[in-house]
């Protein structure tokens, strides 16, 4: 396929945090991905619509109605996981609004990316979700199949296990971690030239081993810094994309 209108609709991973220009604004695997299969097309046009924080089904009201108006031929929807933080959420009822979001963009006539959610096995706090999110991703993958659906199988990326992949807020993809994301999504594409396993390189060495009074103050001084205020933000009900809006709201040429 040479798609030529992309738009890419979703919460801060799709907004790209994490992985900034030079300039201080947010690049991210889409936008990446943007560079890529603009290379290979003349009048390719991107829009990102996503918006730190956002939950799905305010993805679904406030981002996949102006997303179908630009009329694109390919979407890249993420979103769950902020969802997936919330123990009461209900799994199968988000995945069936997922699903009713990928059919209404592909009646429209796009191609559909989905990205399942990385294993955080290992991780403070966060590794609570894993079996939200292992079920999560079983229903994505069904939804795929159904719906002809591209699927972009972060749980079964290993190097994403690797603390370098993420930034200090352990939330957030490192730069690196955007790469290669994006390359995994232009092999699942199947865009030409994308090398299979590109993703994988380069390998890493593995990380010292940090002993048990370091770790339990690495994870306390990453519970001040960036759990405390997540779990306060929710008590009030705020989020950190109330005063953000979508960075790339009009689909235009790649810089």
């Amino acid at each position: 396929m040479a798609w030529t209108r992309y738009v890419a609709i979703g919460d801060s991973f799709t907004e790209g945090l994490g992985d900034p220009y030079a300039d201080g604004e947010w690049r991210g695997w889409a936008d990446r991905v943007a560079e890529a299969l603009s290379a290979r097309v003349d009048g390719f046009g991107y829009a990102n619509l996503a918006v730190r924080g956002r939950l799905l089904d305010q993805i679904i009201a406030e981002q996949l109605p102006p997303a179908l108006d630009l009329k694109p031929d390919l979407v890249s929807i993420s979103g769950g996981g902020n969802d997936l933080l919330r123990p009461k959420t209900d799994v199968d009822a988000l995945a069936g609004r997922m699903d009713a979001a990928v059919a209404r963009i592909r009646d429209a006539g796009a191609d559909v990316v989905l990205f399942t959610g990385v294993d955080p096995v290992g991780q403070p706090v966060i590794s609570r979700t894993r079996g939200r999110v292992a079920v999560f991703n079983e229903l994505l993958r069904g939804i795929a199949a159904r719906r002809g659906a591209h699927v972009v199988d972060q749980w079964s990326m290993d190097v994403l296990r690797d603390s370098r992949m993420w930034g200090v807020d352990r939330l957030h993809m490192s730069s690196d971690g955007h790469r290669r994301v994006a390359l995994a999504t232009l092999e699942a594409l199947g865009v030409e030239g994308a090398e299979p396993g590109a993703w994988r390189e380069p390998v890493l060495a593995p990380l010292p081993e940090l002993g048990k009074g370091a770790r339990r103050l690495h994870d306390l001084r990453w519970a001040r810094g960036y759990l405390a205020p997540w779990v306060g933000r929710r008590l009030r009900g705020r989020s950190s994309g109330d005063a953000v809006t979508a960075k790339r709201p009009a689909l235009r040429a790649m810089e």
